[in-house]
Formats: structure tokens, C-alpha cells, sequence
């Protein structure tokens, strides 16, 4: 390798020793998401005190409880493109650096509509910030660890979900649940300013746009002073054949694509459907389970056992490297179907009832945290961070949806086994959009295999 001239990008990354600098990005990257998670939950732990304070009823607490879902959705659907233009690294500072002070800024709110403005903006910042930390951390993962590094680093999500559970539990008691808000702000202002020194531009992007080679030097010697006299730099992504008229698209004209199109709508759907049981479980759940007789702490408690499951993703990195990983989430949804329906059969018995909650949140916050690996690895650098954001920004369509969905089972008179039957239903929803991606691009058997498309000619008429 000392004697090349031109350097293969990924070829590098994989044959040298993963570095304390490719450890620090994705530990950066994990509190990015970390902090996601927390803020994107906190307002569902914040709705009890919400309904004492200003005495409003359980369904109006929808608007509240969608508006920053809403923000999530524009603001993935918008960042990707941009980032798939532009860059990574200042893009995603500078979204941290938002939803970290419109979060500590909507602490200050005064009424119902005031919050759901602020909580809009903050989910515009949360939105952004996601995929492109998912992006930027997995163009610097060695291929044969990239699903479990992935997932790994996605387990920020559910632990920051469960972590502002407990600390809502302390924090709420003493000081109320403005101060929730002025937590889940603080943070991610800290650690914006910390990103702007130490967080790199992704190199694969560098090579992609035409940047000048000693910039990308600079970040390859981070990695290892095997780096030789390299001057000229390529992509090392495996080849999927694609249609003449998709080659050379990027961003989402190639998510859109002919030969793209299919899989992400399957993409889209199944992420979305996660995203229905997820938020409709976080946003509701504490006040389901006070309804059914449980300590408003104790609902607080065992709520937060549903996201902290999600760790398990780890586990479903490791399959997904070495097996058909389109198959390995699907059985993910299907397991997740079944134990949301045994959570709504556990009334009255608070054993069985914990039990379910946290088995049915470990796999459906495994399959789900699993998701932005996969379609991480499923498009090229031209389209990466445009395919996992709009895939996050569409499916948070089923989040804008989750609490209306409760809010009218609410309204039906629909008992608390009856709500989680409906919510099951989802999980199978998700599968089947995973069995029809997997059937539709066969040779994306598992995550170490990523690839470019490579243009065929359509025209050439089979004989």
C-alpha cells in the first residue's frame, strides 16, 4: 500500500485497525442520537403534567404530541438532499445545535399552542440530525463491522427514550416538567460546539465531490499512517446493475429512481410502521397504564422499559452482516407483532404486564434501531443520505399519525387490550414491506455487501 498512487477508500478503511479516531466519530455520533432519542420522548413523559397544569383533556394533547413528529419529517425530507450536495459535518452541527435551543427554549411556553410551535421547530433540528449522523458514521465503518457498528450506534435512540423515563421520574417530582425540556437543550448545545473541532468530513463524500487530496489525506492519516503516497482516491462500492437511465443520478433523483424506486416505498413503509407502535406506545403509554390503575411513577417506570430493549439492535447487527438481513427484520416485525398484542392481554397482572413491555419494546426497538443500517448500506454515497433520511422523514408520517390513532381508539371507548390488537397490526404491516424490498433486490443479501449502480443497457432486446 506504501506505493500506490491511486487509493481504494473503503479498501482502506477495511484493512487497517480500527483507530481511536473512527471510534471517537461514532461515539459522537452515538450521543447525537442519544439526545435525539431523549428529546423526541420527553414530550410523551411530559403529557401527564401537561393535562394537570392547564386542564386540558386526554385528545387534545395530540397536536402537542405530533408537532415535533411533523418537524421530523420536513426536516429529514429536506436535510438529505442538501447533505448529499454539500457535505456532512457542518450540516449536522448545526441541526444539533438547533433542536438543542428551541428544546430549552419551549421550557418557557405559556400555553398548549405556544408548545406545539416550539416542539415543531425542535423536531426540525431532530429530524436533520439523525440520518446524517447514521450517514457520516457509517462511511467511516469497515465493511465486515459496518451492521454492527451501525446498530450499535443506534441503540442511542431507545437508551435516550428509556433515559428520559427515569430522569423524568426524578426530575418532574422536584422541579417539574419544564425542567425535562431544559435538560434534553442543554446537551446537544454542549456538544454541537465539541462536534465543530473534532468531528470530520466524511471522506467518501471528499472523494465523490472532487475535493482536494490533501484534505482527504489529512482525514485518512487519522485513520493510519499506512496511508503511503497515495494522491488519487476512489470508491471501493461493490457493482448492482441498474437501468442506463438511472446511471449517474444522485441525491433523490436516484432514490426515485427506476431501479431504486421500489425499495424505498418498501423501505418507507416498514420504517413507518415501526415508527406508529414506537410513538404511540412513548407517547401514550404512561397514560394508558394510569387508566388501567397503575401509580402515575410506576406507569413512568415501566414505559420506560418498552425503548430501553433497543440495545438489542447490537445483536441484530451482528445477524445482519451474515445473513440475509432483509429477512432477519422481517422476523424482527413479525415476533414484535405478536408481543404488542400480549401487552394489551396482561391487565391485571403487573408481573406479566412488565414482563411483556419490555420483551415486545427489546425486539421492536431491535428491528426498528436496525433499519437506518439497512438502508444505510443499501444506497450508494450518491444517494446514502438522502435514502436514510427520507426514509426516516417519510416514515415519520406513521409518528405524526401514532397519537391521533390513540387519541380516536380514546374516543371509540376502546379498552386497553383492544388498543394494543389494533397496534400489533402494524408490525405486520412492516414485515411485508420487507418481504417485497428483499424480493425486489435479491443480491442485497446482508450488510457487508454494499454497492454502486452500474448502468445496463435497457434497450437491448433479450434473445
Amino acid at each position: 500500500m506504501q506505493k500506490e498512487k491511486i487509493l481504494d477508500i473503503q479498501r482502506f478503511i477495511d484493512e487497517s485497525k480500527f483507530s481511536l479516531f473512527q471510534l471517537m466519530i461514532f461515539l459522537i455520533s452515538f450521543l447525537v442520537i442519544l439526545f435525539d432519542g431523549f428529546d423526541t420522548a420527553s414530550i410523551g413523559y411530559i403529557a401527564p403534567s401537561l393535562l394537570k397544569e392547564w386542564g386540558i383533556a386526554k385528545p387534545d394533547l395530540a397536536p402537542v404530541l405530533s408537532a415535533a413528529l411533523a418537524g421530523l419529517a420536513v426536516g429529514g425530507m429536506m436535510i438529505g438532499p442538501i447533505a448529499d450536495r454539500l457535505g456532512r459535518k457542518f450540516l449536522l452541527c448545526f441541526t444539533v445545535l438547533l433542536f438543542g435551543v428551541v428544546s430549552f427554549i419551549s421550557a418557557t411556553s405559556s400555553s398548549l399552542s405556544e408548545l406545539v410551535m416550539w416542539r415543531f421547530l425542535t423536531g426540525l433540528g431532530l429530524g436533520a440530525a439523525m440520518p446524517l449522523a447514521v450517514t457520516l458514521a457509517n462511511e467511516f465503518a469497515p465493511t465486515r463491522r459496518r451492521g454492527v457498528l451501525t446498530s450499535a450506534m443506534f441503540t442511542g435512540f431507545p437508551l435516550g427514550a428509556a433515559l428520559g423515563g427515569l430522569i423524568s421520574a426524578w426530575m418532574i417530582p422536584q422541579w417539574g416538567w419544564r425542567s425535562v425540556l431544559e435538560f434534553g437543550g442543554a446537551f446537544p448545545i454542549g456538544l454541537a460546539v465539541l462536534m465543530l473541532f473534532f468531528l470530520p468530513e466524511s471522506v467518501r463524500h471528499m472523494v465523490m465531490r472532487g475535493a482536494a487530496p490533501e484534505r482527504i489525506r489529512v482525514v485518512l492519516l487519522k485513520i493510519s499512517s499506512s496511508l503511503g503516497e497515495a494522491s488519487q482516491f476512489v470508491l471501493g462500492e461493490k457493482v448492482r446493475v441498474v437501468a442506463d437511465n438511472d446511471h449517474g443520478k444522485t441525491g433523490i433523483a436516484l432514490v426515485l429512481s427506476r431501479s431504486y424506486i421500489v425499495a424505498s416505498v418498501s423501505l418507507w413503509m416498514s420504517y413507518g410502521m415501526g415508527i406508529v407502535i414506537f410513538y404511540a406506545l412513548i407517547n401514550w403509554m404512561p397514560i394508558l397504564l394510569k387508566d388501567i390503575g397503575l401509580a402515575p411513577k410506576n406507569a413512568l417506570l415501566i414505559t420506560s422499559l418498552f425503548p430501553l430493549g433497543g440495545v438489542g439492535a447490537i445483536v441484530f447487527g451482528f445477524l445482519m452482516d451474515r445473513f440475509n438481513a432483509n429477512r432477519v427484520l422481517m422476523i424482527g416485525y413479525v415476533i414484535t407483532a405478536i408481543l404488542i398484542y400480549m401487552i394489551g392481554q396482561s391487565v391485571g397482572n403487573l408481573t406479566w404486564l412488565v414482563v411483556m413491555v419490555f420483551l415486545g419494546g427489546t425486539i421492536m426497538n431491535t428491528t426498528q434501531s436496525s433499519m437506518p443500517a439497512l438502508a444505510a448500506n443499501f444506497y450508494p454515497t450518491a444517494g446514502r443520505a438522502t435514502g436514510v433520511s427520507w426514509m426516516m422523514a417519510v416514515g415519520r408520517i406513521g409518528a405524526v399519525i401514532a397519537p391521533f390513532l390513540v387519541a380516536e381508539l380514546q374516543r371509540r371507548h376502546f379498552n386497553f387490550e383492544q388498543i394494543f390488537t389494533v397496534l400489533a397490526i402494524p408490525g405486520l404491516i412492516a414485515a411485508l414491506g420487507l418481504f417485497i424490498k428483499n424480493s425486489s433486490h435479491l443480491e442485497s443479501d446482508h450488510i457487508g455487501r454494499q454497492a454502486i449502480p452500474v448502468h445496463v443497457n435497457t434497450k437491448i432486446p433479450i434473445r
